[in-house]
């Protein structure tokens, strides 16, 4: 099981949301190469980035502060928010950055998927952000009445190994994982899925790497970590990590 301490870039410093509300943000590092190179010497394997004003602008707003967190790292890091034209995949492809988290721009555009699958092939992720079973996007702003049953189908069919998928009411709110809804997707599809939003406690690690078998392998933590719920340490051994 992956686990990916998360580090969300607001105006250039590292915050974590409520719900995806970027006027509910807490500040937890003014430096986010540090606070990325500190989750590297605590022993991640994996680091998750987000460019939120990214996501809610529609295109890379923090680019340097995210080449210098790759560039600064040793391990992979994952990149997402904002990844919306052919032009941003490139820009980010001039950086360390090992993988690309797609989310807006794949619903509704086939084509555009189909080439960015072309560019990055296995790193290639789509993030499938949900409320209440429904597809949520434009940095979680927008809602649709596409049942994530029915993206994670057409993501199959396009040629997608992996999503991200986020239950948006749970992510920063500390009340735990809807492990449910993981457990659901798991069943409905071949997709192999990183899990996030709402890991609360060290149990909600050991519910979630229970789903491994069925194709969940990999959870995003972020305030838990920062607010010290529980160490780096301790979510890697709980998640079988050495």
């Amino acid at each position: 099981m992956r686990l990916f301490p998360a580090i969300d870039i607001q105006n250039g410093q590292c915050v974590r949301l409520r719900r995806g509300d970027f006027a509910d943000s807490t500040v937890f590092g003014t430096d986010p190469v540090e606070v990325a190179r500190n989750w590297e010497q605590q022993g991640a394997r994996y680091l998750h980035v987000v460019d939120l004003d990214g996501a809610r602008l529609g295109s890379p707003q923090n680019f340097g502060v995210v080449a210098a967190i790759a560039e600064a790292l040793s391990i992979p890091v994952q990149l997402g928010g904002g990844i919306r034209t052919l032009e941003a995949l490139d820009l980010i492809a001039q950086t360390r950055v090992a993988r690309v988290i797609v989310g807006t721009a794949a619903i509704g555009d086939d084509a555009f998927l189909r080439e960015a699958l072309r560019r990055w092939g296995e790193g290639l992720v789509v993030a499938v952000d949900a409320q209440d079973g429904f597809i949520a996007t434009h940095g979680w702003q927008k809602r649709t009445l596409v049942p994530v049953a029915e993206l994670a189908e057409q993501l199959v069919t396009l040629g997608v190994n992996e999503v991200l998928y986020t239950d948006v009411s749970r992510d920063g709110m500390m009340r735990g994982m809807n492990i449910k809804a993981y457990e659901e997707l798991a069943q409905q599809t071949t997709l192999e899925i990183i899990a996030s939003g709402g890991v609360t406690t060290l149990e909600d690690l050991v519910a979630v790497k229970a789903l491994e078998p069925m194709g969940v392998t990999g959870v995003i933590a972020g305030r838990a970590l920062y607010e010290g719920s529980f160490t780096l340490a301790e979510a890697l051994a709980v998640l079988g990590v050495d």
